[in-house]
């Protein structure tokens, strides 16, 4: 059964709902108005299809151009003649960027866009690739956050209103700069107790009320039998109903690199695989002499080559990895980033229907479950526990198996929910952060922060991507103000579309269909992921060689991914690695660790030819790759494969190269193997002694016996209870094999709680640990607790 959980007393519940009502109700008559809003207007620099962008050489020589270029040879010294005077370098010439920005993932990038967008000369710059950290690994939702509403109200926050507020415009804004990106989806809220009904309708209704003419769609309730026609998997055991309310989604780094390219697109510098490793100052007269910062020190990650760059200023937009940026401005000073690691997992496509999402609003300990259809399976998460700062941090399996065991509350007892069918799992580093300038230095603030340090360091921190837009306007004004800069004038950021959005139409795939013969589901997906861009993808596209689809070899029958795209993304996106295009060009890894695994030979074959690497470099790519695998829930076992042995399997390296591993048990699909289908098969006719396909409760007891279990009448009698729904007495091989599948469970059961409890012994000690949580004991750490709703999840 169901567990109903409460928020208030029933009265107050009901007494809000009733105000609610009564006040929005003429306005939930009226049509969204933003469902008819105006189309944003075309910016007049957009590009035509087929642009193409600077080079990533192109970028490095003009960040070369701003400093003292110093080569290093490979014995780690300067080469001589390629230092530039000191006058020269200190001079304030036209080569000074107004900023650099350390960091490309949504705030990063964001922040590029406007300034360029501004007019001023803007670098960018990111130690690993766009969108490589937290900014790849959210919810992938657009929303304004019916859980902070829900605070808002009940403990009178008026700055969670408004924060809500702020998410639900710039929510609208999001969809309209990225359509091709983003969409509407509905959410079902499942209701299992009359009085709920009520409260959650009259919420959602006033999440639509606070939008005003930013809504989407209106909430609205249904009843038991349409909420199980729009959501078939549900538990029907209890419910009463269901409330559905819109929110935004959206393909997060996409979404991220069409930022980096727009704001190219708009003269911005923008440098992956580029670290900063120095910060330097000088005297400022202007400030009494104080120490400013000027210029920092690059080191170009794919060469070793470091060199100067100058600025007027420096953004520090690295989410998580703030503190480290931070440090090398001052080098005492206190960490103000509380990391929370939020795990997600990715299910096949049949635990969800493939329109609609749902929320468990009120978890055991205070989460937010979200389970929703993305990319064509269904990712469900998250979840929340202190953690240390780390680029690839590694799903805790107690995290996985809390999800699991949540969606098994949830869903009908038809679909068994198995370990089995995790196809992908991720940790997502969420930064929390604490106000520097705060009297209350432990309390973690509500949104986003803007600090300036003595040395004009500006850190921003915090937020999610609802808001990345209004968060780099912000961080740009403040900029402005702190640098004395000149821009053009004020944002405009609102009205830009971003790259590929331009000519893009929800039917646009067709024209892709007829023009290039491309299968449906590859065109589709290149429209939603390129926009109007995918015209250059599928320019690209080999040909099949086949009488039907003409163009277009996927790497995988499973999922729409070409090999076209492997090329697009060297040419004209950045991809320096294969893990660039697994997991931020494309969603490969997100979606299915076991196929990226057998895509990666052909992955890194293509990018090969197109950055011309050898064999060795070929194979440090597929190892560098596979260590990333195992973030995204690779097994152990299989990252001992090599690239030859994945090579040669053509695709299909079985359980993940665990054929012969007990892993593989744990990580099948399928509960039984074919050979194990047989066995069973020739073990129910052993006892099907009249060969009628039915055995009797004595032969039950000889076959459970016969498997190595202590089986009594007592037991034989309650399986059949279990089995025998028709009370016929006896069992068929149907109910033979449900009986075998359920011990099959226990046994896994077990080996999975073996595997967390190894999983937990090898987390990091007590030493090094960051964070608000930092001296909690192991127990209190591990203990669930009542989560506040700024630490609940939802997206970051």
């Amino acid at each position: 059964m169901y567990r109903a959980r409460s928020f208030m007393p029933g009265r107050r519940a009901l007494v809000l709902s009733t105000a609610t009502v009564a006040v929005g109700g003429a306005y939930l008559l009226s049509r969204p108005a933003y469902a008819d809003s105006q189309p944003v207007p075309h910016y007049k620099k957009r590009p035509g299809p087929l642009w193409s962008p600077p080079s990533r050489a192109q970028m490095l020589e003009h960040l070369r151009t701003s400093g003292i270029y110093v080569h290093r040879t490979a014995e780690g010294g300067p080469e001589p003649g390629n230092v530039l005077k000191k006058e020269e370098a200190e001079s304030e010439g036209d080569d000074v960027f107004d900023l650099l920005i350390v960091g490309g993932g949504a705030t990063g990038a964001g922040t590029a866009l406007d300034a360029a967008s501004r007019g001023l000369k803007v670098a960018c710059v990111e130690r690993d690739d766009f969108a490589s950290g937290t900014s790849s690994k959210s919810t992938k939702l657009v929303h304004g956050g019916v859980r902070y509403l829900q605070k808002a109200i009940f403990e009178l926050d008026y700055e969670q209103w408004k924060l809500v507020k702020e998410a639900l415009k710039e929510r609208r804004v999001f969809l309209e700069t990225a359509p091709h990106l983003s969409s509407m989806l509905p959410i079902l809220l499942p209701i299992y107790t009359w009085w709920q009904l009520p409260y959650y309708y009259a919420g959602c209704k006033l999440y639509d009320i606070l939008a005003g003419k930013e809504n989407m769609e209106s909430a609205y309730w249904m009843g038991k039998g349409k909420a199980m026609e729009a959501f078939p998997m549900i538990k029907s055991e209890g419910l009463v109903g269901g409330v559905v309310y819109y929110d935004g989604q959206h393909n997060d780094s996409r979404m991220n690199i069409s930022l980096v390219m727009t704001a190219v697109q708009h003269g911005a510098v923008m440098a992956n695989h580029v670290e900063v490793t120095a910060l330097h100052k000088r005297p400022d007269p202007s400030r009494g002499g104080e120490e400013r910062i000027y210029g920092a020190t690059l080191k170009d990650r794919m060469t070793g080559e470091e060199w100067k760059v100058r600025c007027r200023g420096v953004v520090n937009a690295t989410g998580p990895f703030s503190d480290g940026v931070r440090k090398l401005d001052e080098p005492t000073v206190k960490e103000i980033v509380a990391p929370s690691a939020g795990v997600h997992i990715t299910l096949p496509n049949y635990y969800g229907p493939k329109t609609m999402g749902l929320l468990d609003p009120a978890t055991s300990d205070g989460r937010v479950i979200f389970f929703l259809p993305w990319q064509g399976n269904v990712i469900a998460g998250t979840t929340d526990s202190p953690t240390t700062v780390s680029q690839n941090p590694v799903p805790a399996e107690k995290e996985i198996q809390w999800i699991l065991d949540e969606v098994r509350n949830y869903l009908s007892p038809d679909v068994k929910v198995r370990r089995g069918d995790v196809l992908s799992a991720w940790s997502g580093i969420r930064p929390l952060v604490m106000d520097p300038a705060a009297k209350n230095t432990q309390s973690l603030v509500r949104n986003h922060m803007i600090n300036i340090s003595k040395g004009g360091l500006l850190t921003i921190a915090g937020g999610k991507w609802t808001t990345y837009r209004a968060m780099a306007e912000e961080t740009v004004d403040a900029a402005i103000k702190e640098y004395g800069l000149k821009p053009n004038g004020p944002s405009t950021t609102e009205h830009i579309k971003l790259v590929g959005g331009h000519a893009w139409t929800k039917t646009m795939y067709i024209k892709l269909i007829q023009q290039f013969g491309l299968e449906t589901e590859v065109a589709k997906h290149l429209s939603e992921s390129y926009g109007d861009r995918a015209w250059t993808v599928a320019s690209m596209a080999a040909t099949t060689g086949e009488t039907w689809p003409l163009h277009g070899i996927r790497f995988s029958a499973l999922y729409p991914y070409i090999e076209a795209e492997a090329r697009y993304a060297v040419r004209s996106e950045y991809a320096l690695t294969a893990v660039d295009f697994i997991a931020r060009r494309t969603r490969m890894s997100f979606l299915n660790v076991q196929v990226t695994l057998e895509s990666l030979p052909r992955v890194i074959d293509i990018m090969g030819e197109e950055l011309g690497w050898d064999r060795a470099k070929k194979e440090t790519e597929f190892d560098n790759a596979v260590e990333f695998l195992k973030s995204m829930g690779l097994p152990e076992q299989a990252t001992k494969l090599k690239l030859a042995d994945v090579a040669k399997s053509h695709g299909n390296i079985g359980t993940l190269g665990l054929a012969n591993s007990e892993d593989a048990k744990l990580y099948a699909r399928a509960q039984f193997t074919p050979d194990e289908v047989a066995n069973l098969k020739n073990q129910f006719e052993l006892f099907d002694f009249d060969h009628d396909q039915h055995i009797t409760k004595d032969d039950l007891i000889h076959a459970m016996t016969n498997m190595g279990y202590d089986a009594s009448t007592e037991m034989a009698d309650s399986i059949l209870r279990e089995v025998d729904f028709g009370r016929k007495g006896f069992v068929d091989f149907q109910d033979y094999l449900d009986i075998a599948a359920g011990l099959k469970e226990l046994q896994l059961e077990s080996a999975f709680t073996h595997l967390a409890q190894l999983d937990s012994s090898r987390k990091i000690g007590e030493k090094g640990r960051i964070g608000s949580h930092a001296n909690d004991s192991s127990e209190q750490r591990d203990s669930r607790r009542k989560i506040p709703v700024e630490r609940s999840g939802g997206g970051t």
